[in-house]
């Protein structure tokens, strides 16, 4: 990731002692996006010197909020936007907000190496996150020992998700490790045997990935392609862009391209997945 970084700030940089005007375009949101949106915006510029794209993550609550604010172009979120937020945007910047979903997503739930768990349910997730179940020897499972469970900070939209969609509402247990990124969570239960974590498909270094039930009877379903785009796969999401009215300058050509199928071949390549058609009318 840094060298990425590295990268767009070098092509900044160049880009400003170049005399061709160049165009700018910012995205900022959701940390389970950014290696994605780093590299379509690498691959994007690449094609098209004349554009500079800055990509930066903080979560998808701070890409809203920025979006609202009128600090970024694009927004990138791995959860919708809620409607009072749709509001405020609209309110504050006098134009309507579109949502052009970009990319699919199976949240995979992490477990060590080690680990030899072979399915969680949906109820069980949320008997662990709620702190109900606290040990590994009451599943079927040969480990036992404290179950240390990690987690995504507030502002983050796959913590909202797993939020509404697990716990159904109710709070995480105080004893959850809240860390700032999907990245710090596989790093963390890549080191701890008796650990549970949760995140985008697309970090899976280091880590064992378990199969989840949709009920305790039902199969355990794998967060592979056919299953996240069939919906079978039970914690199954799309990853969105959100802009203010058509955009300035050069961000509704960038988005074609994103939706086109050469964008759509990096979700592959970064290890999500993409659209089965173009769902937006942008």
């Amino acid at each position: 990731m840094k060298k990425r970084q590295l990268l767009l700030l070098i092509l900044l940089f160049f880009g400003c002692l170049g005399g061709e005007e160049r165009i700018v375009v910012t995205i900022k949101g959701s940390d389970t996006m950014v290696i994605l949106g780093q590299m379509w915006a690498e691959n994007y510029m690449g094609k098209n010197p004349n554009v500079i794209i800055q990509v930066t993550g903080g979560g998808s609550g701070t890409g809203i909020a920025s979006l609202i604010n009128g600090a970024t172009d694009i927004c990138q979120a791995s959860r919708p936007m809620k409607e009072e937020e749709r509001r405020q945007a609209e309110a504050k910047q006098g134009k309507p907000v579109l949502e052009i979903p970009v990319a699919l997503d199976g949240i995979a739930i992490y477990v060590h190496t080690s680990n030899p768990l072979p399915s969680l349910s949906l109820s069980q997730l949320k008997e662990i996150y709620s702190g109900r179940l606290k040990d590994w020897k009451d599943f079927e499972s040969p480990l036992e020992g404290r179950i240390v469970a990690y987690g995504r900070e507030n502002n983050s939209g796959t913590y909202l998700y797993f939020l509404e969609h697990i716990l159904q509402g109710e709070d995480f247990h105080p004893e959850v490790q809240s860390l700032p990124g999907t990245a710090a969570v596989v790093n963390a239960v890549s080191k701890d045997p008796f650990s549970i974590g949760y995140g985008g498909i697309a970090y899976l270094k280091g880590v064992r990935v378990v199969p989840v039930k949709r009920e305790e009877g039902s199969e355990a379903i794998e967060p592979t392609l056919e299953n996240v785009v069939s919906g079978t796969y039970p914690i199954s999401r799309k990853l969105f862009f959100y802009i203010l009215g058509e955009g300035e300058e050069g961000v509704k050509e960038f988005i074609d391209w994103v939706l086109s199928e050469e964008g759509q071949v990096i979700c592959k390549e970064v290890g999500y997945y993409p659209l089965q058609k173009v769902e937006s009318s942008y």
